[in-house]
Order: structure tokens, then C-alpha cells, then sequence
């Protein structure tokens, strides 16, 4: 059965009028599985606090939500999708978790040349052979994640890595990201293991990592394994015994799942955390009065995107997907106080940091997870901009 949030208009006070076409936004996300931590309610959040800051309308037409659960299935993700832009009139539709399902939904909304923001999908084909001309990719990328953890830690001589890699797609891609910009700089992947999707044990496979001569162990997983894989790893005391722990996905409300006496050490590259800056904190504080959870970076990504986006709404006087998305590439975009652009591609090209979760001692308060390690420019990030494999790339 597919949830479904019902609808909620929010209002501009006196500059909605009854009848008027409203601007109409659709969350769709993981709402009750395997990712609803890092999305799920707190995604409608998000969506809700965006709407909030524009006053419910914009020009007099008032912004409506909605949201669904994708169930983590492409085929469920996109029949929603094209029920939403075919009957129920929705002109954007954000977050979408999982890299099968955003590309399933990328591919309706290039056929109904609607908006899509995706904050939570990975795969870089999203900007590549499959890319679109209506897409936002506002989320950490394969090769950004590997790109940020890989050459910073190379570069402390941590040169021989050992992966813990998830059993499916992403997983797969994720690992071979890594690999490549692994040995582009110098460091040497001696072992690896495949983990089915919601492993319960990993202790033969911890046990294959520890007994490696790998300096870094590095999971190549989301969600509840990579809570549960570095949990497990604590127990085996694989930091203590010299391994440094690396996840190339992991966001903080997985952090505050595992505990610091656990996670303290782990490497990790994100492009957002709530105490970077004042604008990143005034953000999170509102977040937290309602969620009682700070954001995680998908959960951000979808308030700074479509703060944008009503931005470009606003400017171009209406909702049409070609002057909006027109609007969004020709000028510079406000990512929590920092500058950012959205290449031609589809890539929201912002800088990111490596980050080393503090120990207990060392965190001062709650949520207070993350130091920073080395940041990680956009452009050393994400892939270089390939017009031949992104044809609408060319046209632009």
C-alpha cells in the first residue's frame, strides 16, 4: 500500500485567493523502511520550513505538499510520479532515496518535462547517460563521497584500504568509485567482502577486515548497515587494534544511532552538517523544535533546494519547468550562506568536507558529532562535466 501524506495547503495569507493555481510540490521518499531515518517525515519537514519562509504563496498562488512512499521500489516510485505530474498537477518533485528509483522517476520527468529535485539518489548516471535537462542532483554523489574520503586519507599515507561493501548496485558502484581514485592516488585495495542488504552479523566479515593489512576499513553501505557493520566493528575493536574506519555514506542521524563510543574516529564526507555555519545552524534549530533530531543532509538538501527554487518561481513569475530551470543555471544559488552553481548537467556543484567523528570526551553537547578534517572543493569533487555522455548537457 502506498502512504500518502494528505495533502496540505499552506497559505499566504491574503495574497492566496480561493480558486488560484497553486504551486504544487511532492515529497517522495522512504517514509517507513529502509532509509526513513535519513529522509522519511523529516524530508516533509524540510519541504514544510522552505513553504514557511516564502509565506504559503508566491505572487498569489499558493503553495500546496503532498508526499508518498516510494517503498524503495523503482516501478511503485514511478507510477506515483506519473500519476502526480499526468492527474494531480505537481510541478516539482524532491528528496527520492535510491539510485534504481531516482532514475525510474528521472526518467518520467524528462518524459513529462517536469522539475526534479533529488537529494538522496547517488549514481552519477543521474547527470550522465541518463541525465535531464529538468534535474537537480543535489545530493553527495559516488564520486564526490569516494572523491573526499579516498584522497584526503591517501594523503595522510593511509594507502592500503579493505572494503565492507553492501551487496547491490550501489553498493558495487560506490566501491568501484573508490577504487579507481584509490589507485589514481597511489593507495592499494587489498580486500574486499560483499554483505547482503540488512546483514544482521558481520563478524566473518569484520573478521576478514581485521586480519587484512589494511590501514583503512572502509564501508561501502547505507543506512541500517552501516549503522549495524560499524557497531559491529566496535565490538571487534577494529579501531583499537590500528584500523582506521572509514564510511563513504553515512549521515549523522547513523552517527547518533551507533553512539560516539562506537563511531568516534570514523571518517566521514558530507556537504552538509548542522553546526558548519549560522545559516546551516538557524536552519537546523528550526528543524529540531519539530523533529527533535538534527537534519541530516538529505533532509537539508531538500530546504536549500527549494529555497532556490521559489527563488526562481519568483523571478521568472511562474512555475513553467524551462524558464525556472533557465533561471537556476544562469545564476549563482545560496547553499546555507555559501555560493553554489547548477551546471549545465544537472550537478548542484558545491563544496564539501571531510569530517572525523569526535570521540565522547571530546563532543560538548548533543549532536555535537562532527570536526573537520580538510574540505573538499566542488570542482575535485564531482565529475568534470561530460557533454558527449549528457547530451541535453550540449544544449545548453
Amino acid at each position: 500500500m502506498i502512504w500518502l501524506a494528505g495533502a496540505l495547503v499552506l497559505l499566504g495569507g491574503s495574497a492566496a485567493h480561493a480558486g488560484e493555481k497553486a504551486i504544487k510540490i511532492g515529497v517522495l521518499g522512504d517514509m517507513s523502511g529502509y532509509a526513513s531515518s535519513t529522509g522519511g517525515v523529516g524530508a516533509v519537514t524540510a519541504a514544510r520550513l522552505a513553504i514557511e519562509d516564502v509565506g504559503g504563496a508566491i505572487d498569489g498562488k499558493p503553495i500546496t505538499l503532498i508526499s508518498a512512499d516510494m517503498q524503495s521500489k523503482p516501478d511503485t516510485a514511478a507510477t506515483i510520479a506519473r500519476q502526480w505530474f499526468d492527474q494531480d498537477g505537481i510541478d516539482i518533485i524532491v528528496d527520492v532515496p535510491v539510485s534504481s528509483v531516482a532514475l525510474a522517476v528521472q526518467a518520467v520527468a524528462r518524459e513529462k518535462h517536469k522539475v526534479l529535485l533529488i537529494t538522496a539518489g547517488l549514481t552519477t548516471d543521474l547527470t550522465r547517460e541518463q541525465c535531464s535537462p529538468w534535474t537537480l542532483q543535489w545530493a553527495d554523489d559516488t564520486s564526490a563521497l569516494a572523491q573526499g574520503t579516498v584522497r584526503a586519507l591517501v594523503a595522510q599515507g593511509l594507502r592500503k584500504w579493505f572494503f565492507v561493501t553492501a551487496d547491490f548496485a550501489f553498493g558495487h558502484a560506490l566501491q568501484r568509485d573508490a577504487t579507481a581514485i584509490l589507485q589514481a592516488a597511489g593507495g592499494e585495495l587489498v580486500g574486499s567482502v560483499q554483505a547482503p542488504m540488512q546483514t544482521t552479523d558481520f563478524s566473518s566479515y569484520l573478521i576478514t577486515a581485521q586480519s587484512s593489512p589494511a590501514q583503512v576499513v572502509a564501508f561501502a553501505n547505507a543506512s541500517i548497515d552501516t549503522i549495524t557493520s560499524i557497531k559491529q566493528a566496535g565490538e571487534f575493536g577494529l579501531a583499537a587494534s590500528g584500523k582506521k574506519l572509514a564510511a563513504l555514506l553515512v549521515y549523522i542521524s547513523d552517527v547518533h544511532s551507533i553512539g560516539l563510543a562506537d563511531a568516534q574516529g570514523l571518517y566521514v564526507t558530507s556537504g552538509y552538517y548542522w553546526d558548519e555555519s549560522e545559516a546551516s545552524r538557524a536552519f537546523a534549530r528550526r528543524f529540531f523544535a519539530i523533529q527533535h533530531a538534527m537534519p541530516t543532509k538529505e533532509q537539508a538538501n531538500i530546504y536549500a533546494g527549494l529555497t532556490n527554487y521559489f527563488r526562481a518561481v519568483k523571478e521568472t513569475g511562474g512555475d513553467a519547468a524551462d524558464p525556472v530551470m533557465t533561471w537556476l543555471k544562469s545564476h549563482p544559488l545560496d547553499y546555507f550562506g555559501r555560493q553554489t552553481t547548477l551546471r549545465a548537467d544537472g550537478r548542484v556543484m558545491y563544496d564539501l568536507a571531510l569530517y572525523q567523528v569526535k570521540s565522547p570526551a571530546e563532543s560538548k553537547a548533543p549532536w555535537d558529532y562532527y570536526k573537520k578534517i580538510a574540505e573538499v572543493p566542488a570542482e575535485q569533487a564531482f565529475l568534470p562535466l561530460d557533454a558527449a555522455r549528457c547530451p541535453s548537457a550540449a544544449s545548453r
